[in-house]
């Protein structure tokens, strides 16, 4: 059996970043306890090694406003700028391993609403990237994922809007939903603010799993662009499997075919890909 992974399958930069962050934190700080507002990356393999190390995932703004002391790591996701203006009141030390290019996506959103754009966010309203941008782009922000919502977007004709992205959507659906909003005739300012290394991986994807017989993405369930990198991946191939770890891995799925793709999502540890890897060219 061929095996053929992707060239860009595992962590991406802002990722290795935020985990990094995190792994030197509990090195230099053996003596206080340190805390991660929200999972720091979407990888439960990686959060419960982290646990393990003594690190505490904060789950709401609450736990948060119970801390006395300690380092609070912000998440790679991002947070809203009331969290960070809450840690600075509350006087608890932080690190930010926000990735730098939802940090851009922050800065962007706060300099225009300050101009008095509309600011619209094209991506899922319910993830914590979107939740976070939400949070520095003031209350004139609406959330944007699908044509029914770009169709049915109305603000009044004089108003400025400022469009970005969530780093991790789907290229050709987000201009698409541009398109429409293109047409309705808004002073409009688009930012396409995928990251390159998301449309690298969605384009390598969907090549691998266009000449392949089966193909396996590799990622965390709550993981965005690993659900993302399915959905292109599905498209193509119709012997797409969508797993975690190996231990999810049905290898009947296999037993028939002649190559296979191997793809991860940005948050998927490389140890997880190499075994996956390994177990698929040493046992077919």
């Amino acid at each position: 059996m061929e095996v053929i992974l992707a060239k860009t399958a595992g962590f991406c930069f802002g990722v290795r970043r935020a985990v990094e962050t995190v792994y030197d934190q509990v090195e230099q700080n053996a003596d206080k306890k340190i805390y991660t507002y929200g999972p720091i990356i979407h990888n439960a393999e990686v959060i419960k090694d982290m646990e393990q190390r003594g690190v505490t995932v904060l789950k709401s703004e609450q736990e948060l406003s119970g801390l006395e002391d300690g380092i609070v790591i912000i998440r790679s996701h991002g947070v809203p700028k009331r969290i960070c203006d809450k840690l600075n009141k509350m006087g608890i030390s932080y690190v930010d391993a926000t990735c730098p290019f939802v940090k851009k996506i922050h800065r962007i959103v706060m300099e225009e609403s300050a101009k008095g754009s509309h600011i619209v966010i094209v991506g899922n309203d319910a993830h914590p990237e979107v939740e976070g941008i939400k949070g520095w782009a003031g209350t004139d922000v609406t959330v944007i994922s699908s044509r029914e919502e770009a169709e049915g977007f109305n603000i009044s004709i004089e108003k400025k809007i400022c469009v970005v992205a969530q780093t991790t959507y789907n290229y050709n659906k987000f201009k698409e939903l541009v398109e429409i909003l293109s047409k309705k005739g808004y002073d409009i300012l688009v930012l396409n603010t995928i990251c390159s290394a998301t449309k690298e991986r969605q384009e390598e994807a969907a090549c691998i799993a266009d000449r392949v017989d089966a193909m396996i993405v590799i990622g965390d369930k709550h993981s965005s662009n690993t659900q993302k990198l399915f959905e292109i991946c599905n498209n193509a191939c119709d012997n797409t499997y969508y797993i975690q770890t190996l231990d999810d891995l049905n290898v009947n799925q296999l037993r028939s075919v002649e190559t296979v793709g191997v793809t991860a999502g940005a948050s998927t540890p490389n140890n997880i890909i190499e075994e996956v890897q390994r177990y698929v060219r040493i046992n077919f």
